[in-house]
């Protein structure tokens, strides 16, 4: 999986009036140490800065993964299927605090409806989206079960739900091309698949 080698050219006003272009995600080096808080924005624009990140893949039991359609109003991978929530810790926030936040605020998925949250891996990588910026995380990838699969999706983070057969997504991926999978969830199921 190679990286788009478009050079963003950073940030103009549309992108700085962005909904959370205020916000600030944790600089970490390469062993996910912190370095101190940097704006989002400035993380995700040029040649990017290093930062924490999680995505959580969310199961129903029968082996299907729940992908999440990003919003079109996203930014960076508008439109993509993601895996099924991703987003950045906050300051002084556990991986797991900020994926039961992320499903409750973007899924309605509340802590009764599964046990089993837990991190399942963590890797580094870095790509391009066109000429609009980058992601360059160390990602920490979660993982849970649902026991109750009902969802309250929230309109303005996620465009569309669809429960897919995990092992056959990974063995087939020309069966789902059309869907244009988020690298990070591409990246978290290869490495899944290949332990």
């Amino acid at each position: 999986m190679s990286a788009d080698e478009i050079d963003p050219s950073g940030a103009d006003m549309e992108e700085r009036e962005h909904d959370n272009a205020l916000e600030d995600v944790i600089a970490v080096d390469e062993n996910d140490e912190e370095q101190g808080m940097v704006n989002r924005l400035e993380a995700h624009t040029g040649d990017g800065i290093r930062h924490r990140a999680f995505t959580a893949l969310v199961f129903d039991g029968d082996g299907n993964v729940l992908l999440a359609q990003r919003a079109p109003n996203k930014r960076l991978w508008d439109s993509c299927w993601d895996g099924t929530v991703a987003s950045h810790p906050v300051e002084g926030q556990s991986q797991v605090e900020a994926t039961r936040q992320r499903l409750e605020e973007e899924l309605g998925i509340t802590p009764n409806q599964y046990s089993d949250l837990r991190v399942t891996d963590k890797f580094e990588y870095k790509r391009y989206y066109m000429n609009e910026g980058l992601e360059w995380e160390v990602c920490a990838v979660l993982q849970l079960t649902l026991e109750d699969t009902t969802l309250d999706p929230d309109e303005e983070e996620v465009a569309g739900l669809m429960w897919v057969p995990y092992e056959r997504l990974y063995e087939h991926p020309k069966w789902y091309r059309q869907l244009r999978l988020c690298p990070w969830f591409e990246i978290a199921m290869r490495r899944d698949f290949s332990e």
